[in-house]
């Protein structure tokens, strides 16, 4: 991920849900918020009630695969949350891409590159 970091402590999690905005879909719900850090930071949280630790581990990697592969349409400076449903555990990468894409385009914070892939959930 070349424009970003990981978010990884407690607190800015909580800050983000706290302070900043969500939208969801069928297999995820996103949280977004501006900061300072002059890049994105991504967040990904999965339920242990979603799965074992092989079906969490793979949600991340979709999410974050996901994301790597669109990060150069989205915006700068944000963070970013995503929490993973329990209706995503089964899906395919096309899915979980298109799902993600689908709140980034709801929540603004996609360029125009992206808007080919409109789907609704």
């Amino acid at each position: 991920m070349k424009y970003s970091e990981s978010l990884k402590k407690n607190r800015d999690f909580q800050q983000v849900y706290k302070r900043g905005t969500s939208k969801a879909n069928r297999y995820l719900v996103m949280y977004v918020l501006p900061n300072q850090h002059m890049k994105n930071r991504l967040g990904i949280s999965v339920s242990k009630k979603v799965g074992n630790s092989v079906v969490r581990h793979r949600l991340t990697r979709l999410i974050r695969e996901s994301y790597r592969l669109n990060e150069e349409a989205f915006d700068r400076n944000i963070d970013i949350v995503v929490i993973a449903r329990n209706s995503a555990k089964d899906r395919s990468y096309q899915e979980i891409e298109s799902a993600f894409m689908n709140l980034a385009q709801r929540h603004e914070i996609t360029g125009a590159e992206s808007d080919d892939k409109e789907t609704s959930y």
